[in-house]
């Protein structure tokens, strides 16, 4: 907001279809897929489609962020180990 971008707000119990996940995962339809076919993240079919929850989607995010960040800590505790520099 502070940058002016806009947002929306959306009930975390409500579902997103495969393409919304796709946005705010910013992964590919395929990689999605792939997620959920490999049961990484829960979804439901309606019909040929399939939707996922917000909430999970949200959780999955901040599981890849925490991942992320826990890598970046390793990394860096490493090279200053080795007596790396930046």
């Amino acid at each position: 907001m502070a940058k002016g971008n806009a947002i929306s707000l959306v009930p975390i119990h409500d579902e997103l279809s495969t393409q919304e996940a796709t946005n705010l995962l910013n992964v590919s339809c395929s990689h999605l897929v792939s997620l959920l076919e490999k049961g990484e993240l829960p979804h439901r079919k309606v019909g040929a489609h399939r939707r996922v929850l917000v909430s999970d989607v949200l959780a999955y995010k901040e599981s890849l962020l925490v991942k992320r960040n826990t890598a970046l800590d390793e990394l860096t505790a490493a090279s200053q180990e080795l007596g790396m520099r930046d």
